[in-house]
């Protein structure tokens, strides 16, 4: 817009120039609809349609605009003429092109506008300034135009992206409720350009850690504001690479990623998340917060068992019983109960002998299927630990 206190332009041109040129309008139009496509590759194509009248409404415009403000105060837009031109840079967002190819079409058109009537000004009336001043004018003008156009564009593309974010909020409150069928997600997903990941870990990161957070973690991950945190839900696969993205993107933010679920369980995730925070899990130790890797619940599972989280417990005892899947289930709990006495009497046969009313041979034989199977995890204080907890859970 023109700065305040300045006087326009268009002020120094002549009042009568707006008459004379008044009959040439549709001619211009026509001299700049041609030019346009050939100027601007992007809009190489008939000028039909709504599309084709959309331009020419917007040339037009302009054109009958320009031809009142000569010898006038009189702002480059009217509040009608400004409406026309955010609409065509709202325009421009919708149909997928750049704002620069339609300020090249604006240049296009000014040039070829400046060209025509200068042409068919009688020079035998003005001083040759009157050139200079209607060159100022008209470029003056496109610039006042393309601001407006550019306010269009922005306010529709901000408009987009904050719809865009609101719907892919939405899908993630629909995962985590865990009440939508497959179906229903599935098309919620389509929706917003998210494909649905068959395993996920939720993470959350306090609001003040969360400036930059979507672009850390890029398109594949939902993010959306809960209660005092900021929730994310993201693809999750056990290769150290993906792992190591998604710690760097989330390093310095006070992160706390739950364990990895199948989608439809991703709530459960979730709750081991906001459990681990909670039971202040991630203020175990005294760490720089601006520097600090997210903590994994994944990894801190007894901690959380310590204080009576039960899905901890049993991702627990899924991790750590593992070695007994290789054996059949009856053959499991003999070794179970074996694990469990060996671990609560420190690997003396006679009394696991006696606590599972068997021969102290088969004892050993039992420990030594144990060992095959667990391998060095049995000379690990903390993987004893771990197995004690869960086996004395109940777990098999």
């Amino acid at each position: 817009m023109a700065e305040t206190g300045t006087d326009p332009p268009w002020l120094s041109l002549p009042a009568e120039v707006g008459p004379l040129i008044q009959p040439l309008i549709s001619d211009i139009v026509e001299l700049i609809i041609g030019t346009i496509p050939r100027d601007v590759p992007v809009y190489a194509m008939p000028l039909e349609g709504r599309f084709g009248q959309g331009v020419r409404r917007g040339v037009s415009v302009a054109l009958h605009r320009f031809l009142d403000l000569p010898g006038t105060r009189l702002p480059a837009l009217s509040a009608d003429d400004i409406w026309v031109y955010e609409r065509l840079g709202r325009g421009e967002v919708r149909s997928g092109r750049s704002l620069e190819s339609l300020l090249a079409a604006y240049r296009a058109g000014a040039r070829v506008t400046f060209r025509a009537i200068s042409q068919a000004l009688p020079l035998d009336r003005f001083e040759p300034e009157v050139l200079l001043a209607l060159g100022e004018s008209i470029f003056a003008y496109i610039d006042e135009l393309s601001a407006v156009t550019a306010q269009g564009y922005a306010a529709e593309q901000s408009e987009r992206a904050g719809e865009h974010q609101r719907l892919r909020g939405e899908l993630l409150e629909m995962i985590l409720r865990g009440d939508a069928s497959e179906s229903a997600v599935a098309r919620s997903a389509a929706a917003v350009g998210w494909v649905p990941p068959e395993v996920v870990v939720v993470a959350t990161v306090p609001f003040p850690h969360v400036q930059g957070l979507r672009a850390a973690l890029g398109p594949e991950a939902l993010v959306a504001e809960r209660g005092t945190d900021v929730v994310v839900v993201h693809p999750f696969a056990p290769r150290a690479a993906r792992r190591r993205d998604l710690g760097r993107a989330l390093a310095g933010r006070r992160a706390i990623v739950g364990s990895s679920r199948p989608l439809a369980r991703a709530a459960e995730s979730l709750h081991l998340a906001l459990a681990a925070g909670a039971h202040g899990l991630l203020d175990r130790d005294a760490v720089d917060a601006d520097t600090a890797p997210p903590l994994w619940v994944g990894e801190h599972l007894a901690e959380l068992v310590v204080r009576a989280e039960p899905l901890a417990l049993a991702d627990l005892a899924t991790r750590v019983l593992a070695p007994l899947g290789r054996v059949r289930p009856s053959t499991r709990e003999r070794l179970a109960e074996t694990l469990l006495a060996w671990l609560r009497h420190q690997g003396q046969r006679t009394p696991i002998a006696e606590e599972l009313f068997v021969h102290p041979q088969t004892v050993g034989y039992r420990v030594a299927q144990l060992k095959e199977l667990f391998g060095t995890a049995l000379d690990d204080p903390e993987a004893r630990f771990e197995l004690e907890l869960v086996l004395r859970a109940g777990h098999r």
